[in-house]
């Protein structure tokens, strides 16, 4: 068996991606410790969380060079598609991430950040990073950072119209699917590019399924953990500044607490909300196909 490692930025990461998956035909899922496995019949490549690249396997030796090619090209990157066709991806790409999903109380909000080479160093300097990582304060202020510095999307999709539309497609993630085709659309009407990058949440069709017409010709790019790139960290953080502040908005306009989550202290919440407007209003700020209506 041949062994191949390699340290790699997530941004040549990305290319790599799509040319296992296009040109090699490879398979991907997730082993411990990675952001993601690609397997064929010929070998197996593993980036991990740490950067590392490793492929292994009977015939590794051209899809090594090919990588070697990618690292010591940094001006032109280039993928391949099942026909072959070289496309270029350019230095400006959208990165898309949401918030909300695992909360009761409050919207889905989906955002969408384009970056460039000038954004990019200015986004690195101020420390941006995975909103799971930051606090509420933190957030709401690199959030204006960010959109004095980059053509951005946010899709807030408000407790009611969420409802509605989670009964239209019965499926959390054909629904967040549709917001992050939207946030990339949004941005795609504003300044054309070639590729984008979101947080896997579900098959990869999904999103692709749901794009328009600009965004049909997108090279689009699903992978878990994806905060880990300056642009999606970015679209995490302008998702998490939204949807705090439309909480806070719902809680001064209702003079509740709403807390963030889906815990027993949110069942308790969700009770006096209901004592107080009744249980029909609960849609007004509440999913309600969360396993919590039960519980109330």
């Amino acid at each position: 068996m041949n062994t191949y490692s390699v340290k790699i930025s997530p941004e040549q990461a990305k290319i790599i991606e799509n040319i296992l998956r296009s040109k090699y035909n490879c398979v991907f899922d997730i082993v411990q410790y990675s952001v993601w496995r690609a397997k064929n019949l010929s070998f197996q490549a593993i980036y991990y969380t740490s950067g590392k690249l490793l492929i292994q396997g009977k015939d590794v030796s051209k899809v090594s060079d090919e990588i070697d090619s990618i690292i010591k090209n940094k001006n032109i990157n280039e993928c391949t598609n099942k026909n072959d066709d070289n496309i270029k991806i350019e230095e400006k790409y959208i990165g898309t991430d949401e918030s909300g999903k695992g909360d009761f109380f409050g919207p889905l909000v989906i955002a969408g950040v384009q970056v460039c080479e000038e954004n990019k160093r200015l986004f690195i300097e101020l420390g941006i990073k995975d909103s799971k990582k930051l606090d509420d304060k933190k957030i709401k202020q690199l959030a204006v950072q960010i959109k004095n510095n980059a053509i951005y999307s946010v899709v807030v999709i408000n407790p009611q119209k969420y409802n509605e539309l989670y009964s239209k497609f019965n499926n959390l993630n054909k629904l967040l699917a549709w917001g992050h085709a939207r946030a990339i659309e949004n941005i795609l009407d504003k300044s054309p590019c070639s590729y984008a990058l979101a947080d896997k949440f579900g098959d990869e069709s999904l999103i692709k399924n749901a794009l328009m017409t600009k965004g049909k010709n997108i090279i689009l790019n699903q992978m878990v953990r994806a905060e880990s790139d300056i642009a999606v960290a970015a679209a995490s953080i302008l998702a998490r500044a939204e949807f705090v502040k439309r909480i806070d908005e719902m809680q001064e306009k209702f003079n509740v607490t709403l807390s963030k989550g889906a815990s027993s202290k949110v069942v308790e919440e969700a009770r006096n909300f209901v004592n107080i407007y009744s249980f029909e209003r609960l849609n007004e700020v509440a999913k309600m196909h969360f396993k919590t209506v039960n519980e109330i």
